[in-house]
């Protein structure tokens, strides 16, 4: 009943709060203007991830104020922290826009911060924190940079979000079943706002929290004992698109922090696919994945390495899909 007063808090203030804050953006015109990375052609106002931030920060805490999360409330506090400050930080590059350098260096910062302290609550060797600093960092870059396409943020929120709930209860981590199922909620009532006829943007704020969130609970997670499986195959869709497009790009010899239009999601749409089913092909993978996850961490020998191919095979096919769907326009 408490986690149903959770989510439900979560889903509702991401919801209802863009009624209010969507004018709030329009007068302080901060507008997303389409560029060489962009999938649209039309200026579109951005920034709303602030009312899912918003949703999380709220849902998290009523876990704690309610006492469903009764114990590791450190956890959470530390997750509100590293959620908050990551939103703050997108928020100003979509108001003010910073350097490059800047932004790494403060997203290393945050990483490195949050880590320690979790190592620190939790009790665990301090030679984590470079490894969770970077796991952080890199995954809010992740989720910035595969935040191309209408829908695909959102379906990411909600697909790992749930897939992590669940990773919470087989895991006997109350704490992440109901960060990932909060996260889960907040990004599903996003998905209105952003497909609907009067499209909007999250918007960097958006596309740091939710690599902040995923990856934040990722490392407390891991440092808490979960199986890595449950941790690393829902987002491995997201990491094999982004690597391999930046292995692509800097084997060519361009900036691989340039923007551009050459992720899979974005050659998909270049196939003729809409932004949606580029990226329900993104979900659909992901959750393939994910799924295998669970079955590769409670399978014997066999079908570990069975589903484990299996997964590999997913990966691949969705690295290729642009080719398949591509050959499949131009046939039609």
């Amino acid at each position: 009943m408490l986690l149903a007063l959770c989510t439900g808090a979560a889903f509702l203030a991401s919801l209802l709060l863009p009624f209010l804050f969507v004018p709030f953006l329009r007068r302080l015109g901060v507008l997303d203007i389409p560029n060489e990375r962009s999938s649209h052609s039309k200026v579109i106002i951005r920034g709303v991830g602030v009312t899912i931030a918003v949703g999380v920060l709220l849902g998290l805490g009523l876990s704690l104020i309610t006492g469903l999360v009764a114990v590791d409330r450190s956890i959470v506090l530390i997750l509100m922290a590293v959620i908050a400050l990551a939103s703050l930080l997108g928020w100003i590059e979509d108001f003010r826009g910073l350097s490059v350098r800047v932004r790494a260096g403060l997203q290393l910062l945050l990483g490195i911060a949050g880590t320690a302290a979790l190592v620190w609550t939790m009790g665990q060797s301090y030679w984590w924190i470079p490894v969770g600093a970077l796991a952080i960092a890199a995954y809010i870059n992740v989720a910035n940079f595969m935040d191309g396409v209408n829908g695909i943020s959102g379906l990411h929120g909600i697909t790992v979000g749930v897939l992590y709930s669940v990773a919470g209860v087989l895991g006997d981590q109350l704490w992440m079943t109901v960060a990932g199922a909060v996260t889960a909620a907040a990004f599903a009532a996003f998905l209105p706002w952003n497909l609907g006829r009067g499209s909007v943007f999250m918007g960097d704020v958006g596309s740091y929290l939710l690599g902040a969130s995923i990856s934040g609970i990722a490392v407390a997670a891991f440092l808490a004992g979960v199986n890595v499986e449950y941790l690393l195959f829902p987002i491995v869709i997201y990491l094999a698109d982004t690597f391999s497009t930046l292995l692509r790009r800097m084997s060519r010899g361009e900036r691989w922090y340039a923007a551009h239009r050459q992720h899979v999601y974005q050659r998909l749409t270049d196939a003729g696919l809409s932004h949606l089913q580029s990226a329900s092909v993104v979900t659909g993978c992901t959750l393939l994945t994910g799924a295998a996850g669970f079955a590769v961490a409670g399978g014997d020998d066999v079908l570990k390495v069975a589903v484990t191919l299996l997964a590999v095979a997913v990966v691949v096919f969705y690295l290729f899909s642009p080719r398949v769907f591509g050959r499949r326009t131009a046939e039609v």
